[in-house]
């Protein structure tokens, strides 16, 4: 089980983060920052980051709608969504790559760390591995907005998941944006968005342990 901890990001605004440390005395394999969905970083997101760092990673969710709404907490029926949407409109992208640095700093201790995020988190995560320096790697997850930031350039190895029936992440545009960047890792699952949470409809086991065998790999070639 993680514990909750507080950061300080550059500007010297403090935000919280849940993070989980492996396990034993032994030495962690690297540090990984976790990205929430728009529903912050609820159960699920601290479940993602308690099996993490059961692979032996520190795992570190910041709190990225601390700025706009404390404590926020929230589940996946419309009501929530609608709540969600609202504060991921007021949260800058640069604002909240300002609080990823600092969750970065904070786990990087334990070694070479890498960034993995879901659905906003996603977007999130590629912009980081884009604009932030000190990412060994990335992993979005159906990233909401990639598609629109697809000049970006990515400065580290990445590695994104997509559902090939993801209604808010047309297919066509996951796979030229696939085309477009050669030198990163994209799969397609027969999944919906959001596939990788099991606190959700759209929630494919199958499409889930794939991506996690393949993200798993993919940190061990790149943090250890």
């Amino acid at each position: 089980m993680g514990q909750w901890m507080q950061l300080t990001a550059a500007d010297g605004f403090r935000l919280a983060a849940y993070r989980a440390d492996p396990a034993g005395q032994g030495k962690p394999c690297g540090g990984l920052v976790v990205a929430q969905e728009i529903f912050g970083v609820n159960s699920h997101v601290r479940s993602v980051c308690d099996g993490f760092a059961a692979d032996g990673y520190v795992a570190i969710a910041p709190a990225l709608f601390d700025r706009y709404q404390r404590d926020f907490d929230i589940g996946y029926t419309p009501e929530d969504i609608a709540r969600g949407r609202e504060l991921k409109a007021r949260a800058a992208t640069e604002v909240a790559l300002s609080d990823i640095a600092a969750a970065r700093d904070a786990v990087a201790a334990a070694g070479r760390v890498g960034i993995v995020g879901y659905c906003w988190g996603g977007f999130i995560t590629w912009m980081s591995a884009a604009r932030l320096a000190g990412f060994a790697c990335a992993i979005p997850y159906y990233g909401g907005g990639i598609l629109e930031a697809g000049s970006e350039q990515p400065k580290c190895p990445l590695m994104a998941h997509f559902g090939e029936r993801d209604a808010a992440i047309p297919v066509a545009g996951a796979r030229q944006l696939a085309a477009a960047h050669p030198e990163s890792q994209f799969f397609f699952y027969d999944a919906e968005h959001g596939f990788n949470c099991d606190q959700r409809k759209s929630y494919n086991a199958e499409a889930a342990r794939l991506a996690r065998e393949r993200s798993l790999a993919f940190l061990r070639e790149n943090i250890g």
